[in-house]
């Protein structure tokens, strides 16, 4: 029997947190670590959930230590050597300290310790090392020197370091804890029950008895329970938490919804087509946990320096022990002072937490304006592009025909035209007779009903309409009709031919009323994405399988720098090699079917359009939406986030530059020195000042 070697990893703090693949904590920011199992024979140790492990009791064990430490710092003798402060004796009052220290490590401080052991049984000691080896230096020591008076004890410090501890990881877990929240969010949008057609009546049942296929109600201001297809009703819905689109967006028959959206004021019934794991939601939330179990360079490389510093910590306090015990021979109560105090300012907590806090936030975000990152490299890479390479159709165009110019003859204006050509081919259910049509309705023309309906193989249509016998068709139906161009005529319709657009003449009673041009829709969405790209200083390309024409007509309407028409699929990829042969970071964006190898070839893949098919495996960034603008917002997350990555680190480890080598008591013949407690107060702040600026991530507006 094959036994199941999956790796599981867990947090040293929260035993109960268990994931497949290495990433941060939920609850406190901690790495996660490896689970080792206990034998060959056995499978990963499985730790029982502590009880009350949790914010919770760090605040309790927090407010536990500080109470008791009161007693301990009046008893210390501290206050009388600072004050002459005489605390009131009685019989044991020498033992205050040692009781109630010794209560502090065991109860309060013990998270720490237990925190070490799956440290060390992992092997990467971290933080928690650190603390524990800092704390039971200084218990250790105290207690001996109690009972062997041959120095003074360090109570009053080991009680201040551990609250102060406990203190800082409180604040940074709330901080923690407050960064996921969004993310939760989306968990919650589902609702509990669904309403079920059954018949001529509705059922409501609870969400896991839904199936594939079932009719549901959803009615007025009601979640959509499941992804599905609109069958009957007409509804605004918002689906700004899934999409970033912060309009609602219009539903109507034949129309997909998705789980989690809210209804606006229709009701609508609708065919489920997934359900559970398989609905865009729960796609949304694989991708972002993903990603934020993912690593960047830096976050790799911050991973390291944390390994790097601990082991200088243990080696630095341990030299600084030595010194000062025998070397200097100051006496063992100060050496393990010292020690104590390098051991706890050096804790690589900040800088373990610095950089996977911020991913985990710009992922979230991403999410929510609708960019689902895969992979957390592709979104730090995609802060050095230099040009973006766009797939013309279906993402600067729409990949439909529309009516992009009418050329009247004098005796008919655009509408008049517009009116003969689609009432002939309303009829019709070729793609140009659908876009005439739908131009029709755009412009709100009455389609007028058309008589003795024809279609001419290879030419075109005809039809009656009102009195008038209308053909509409191309070139040939010119030809068929003997009818000439006149030369302005000619010439505008040259100018349009040239530019890759499909010309359709209207001929009405023998006489041409005048030409529709037609191509590929240009979005709205498209000029904007460009100008905004190149305001970044950021060139934009395209390539398209169209014609030179089309091509040079898309990319002079849009303001695009350079453009590659005749591209077949499999030659996409070659482009974006061009590119990166001048030395240029691509960032190509694509449907991710066609476009696969391209995407992958660029230095970012980007697929755009995605839908409900969040499986794209060969882009590193998915857009929701088919809006080319997303892919500034992709830009400039991803300088931001590197932005508050080296921020992060900064605070990380920039004070221990000066703090360690002051922990270490460098300065201590001129007077300066840092006490534990004030070491404690250092690294605890680092902490959270790490965590409360990657929290600042979340005001940035993206452009």
């Amino acid at each position: 029997m094959k036994m199941n070697t999956k790796k599981i990893y867990t947090c040293p703090m929260h035993p109960e947190v268990r994931r497949d693949k290495p990433g941060i904590c939920p609850k406190c920011g901690m790495n996660l670590l490896p689970e080792k199992p206990k034998n060959k024979h056995e499978k990963h140790v499985t730790y029982e959930k502590h009880a009350g492990h949790s914010i919770a009791m760090f605040k309790r064990k927090f407010w536990i230590s500080f109470i008791l430490t009161i007693p301990v710092v009046i008893y210390s003798g501290i206050l009388q050597t600072l004050f002459g402060f005489q605390p009131p004796q009685f019989p044991g009052s020498n033992y205050v300290p040692l009781i109630l220290s010794s209560f502090i490590f065991f109860y309060c401080g013990w998270v720490f310790i237990v925190g070490a052991y799956r440290e060390l049984r992992a092997r990467l000691p971290g933080m928690m090392t650190l603390i524990t080896l800092a704390i039971t230096a200084a218990f250790v020591y105290s207690v001996a020197v109690t009972f062997i008076p041959t120095g003074e004890p360090l109570f009053w410090e080991l009680t201040t370091l551990i609250t102060i501890m406990l203190l800082g990881h409180f604040m940074e877990m709330r901080a923690v804890q407050s960064s996921q929240k969004a993310l939760q969010e989306l968990a919650k949008l589902l609702p509990d029950t669904a309403e079920v057609i059954r018949g001529k009546k509705t059922e409501v049942i609870p969400l896991d008895q839904l199936r594939v296929d079932d009719i549901i109600l959803i009615r007025p201001g009601s979640k959509v329970p499941a992804d599905g297809i609109v069958i009957e009703g007409t509804s605004d819905v918002n689906e700004a938490l899934l999409t970033g689109e912060s309009k609602p967006v219009k539903k109507t028959k034949d129309n997909g919804v998705i789980a989690g959206s809210i209804n606006g004021d229709g009701s609508l019934k609708v065919k489920v087509t997934s359900i559970g794991e398989n609905t865009f939601l729960a796609g949304v939330m694989r991708l972002v946990a993903e990603a934020q179990a993912s690593k960047s360079k830096l976050q790799i490389l911050s991973d390291r320096a944390a390994f790097y510093l601990t082991v200088i910590a243990i080696l630095a306090g341990s030299l600084t022990f030595i010194s000062w015990n025998w070397l200097f021979v100051a006496g063992i109560a100060f050496a393990t002072e010292r020690l104590v105090t390098v051991l706890v300012i050096a804790c690589p907590h900040a800088l373990g937490l610095a950089v996977p806090l911020v991913s985990s936030i710009s992922t979230t975000m991403g999410a929510q304006n609708g960019l689902l990152v895969k992979q957390r490299l592709a979104l730090e890479a995609a802060r050095n592009i230099e040009i973006v390479m766009f797939d013309k159709t279906g993402t600067l165009t729409k990949g439909e025909y529309g009516v992009n110019k009418i050329i009247t003859n004098p005796k008919y204006d655009e509408n008049k035209i517009l009116q003969f050509a689609a009432s002939v081919d309303k009829p019709s259910e070729h793609f140009v007779a659908k876009a005439i049509v739908k131009e029709a309705e755009k412009r709100n023309l009455r389609l007028v009903p058309v008589k003795d309906f024809q279609r001419v193989p290879g030419k075109g249509v005809k039809g009656r309409v009102n009195k008038s016998v209308v053909f509409v068709g191309g070139e040939a139906m010119l030809k068929e009709r003997n009818l000439q161009l006149s030369p302005d005529l000619k010439k505008k319709i040259e100018v349009e031919a040239k530019g890759g657009k499909t010309i359709i003449y209207v001929i009405v009673d023998d006489e041409l009323a005048g030409a529709i041009a037609l191509a590929d829709i240009i979005r709205d969405e498209s000029r904007e994405a460009v100008q905004k790209l190149k305001s970044m200083g950021v060139k934009v390309a395209m390539l398209t399988g169209d014609s030179e024409g089309v091509a040079k007509w898309v990319a002079q309407e849009l303001g695009i720098d350079e453009y590659f028409a005749h591209v077949l699929p499999q030659e996409k990829s070659k482009k974006v090699k061009l590119l990166q042969s001048r030395g240029l970071k691509v960032a190509m964006v694509g449907d991710g079917i066609n476009d696969a190898p391209a995407l992958t070839q660029a230095d970012v893949g980007i697929a755009i359009g995605a839908g409900t098919n969040v499986a794209i495996e060969s882009a590193g960034i998915i857009l929701v939406r088919n809006d080319p603008r997303d892919i500034v917002k992709i830009i400039s997350l991803s300088k931001h986030t590197y932005s508050k990555m080296l921020q992060n680190l900064f605070w990380a480890t920039g004070y221990n530059i000066i703090a360690i080598p002051l922990a270490a008591g460098i300065l201590a013949q001129q007077g300066i020195l840092l006490q534990p407690a004030v070491g404690a107060i250092f690294m605890s702040a680092s902490t959270v000042i790490v965590a409360v600026n990657a929290l600042l991530l979340r005001r940035v507006k993206l452009l």
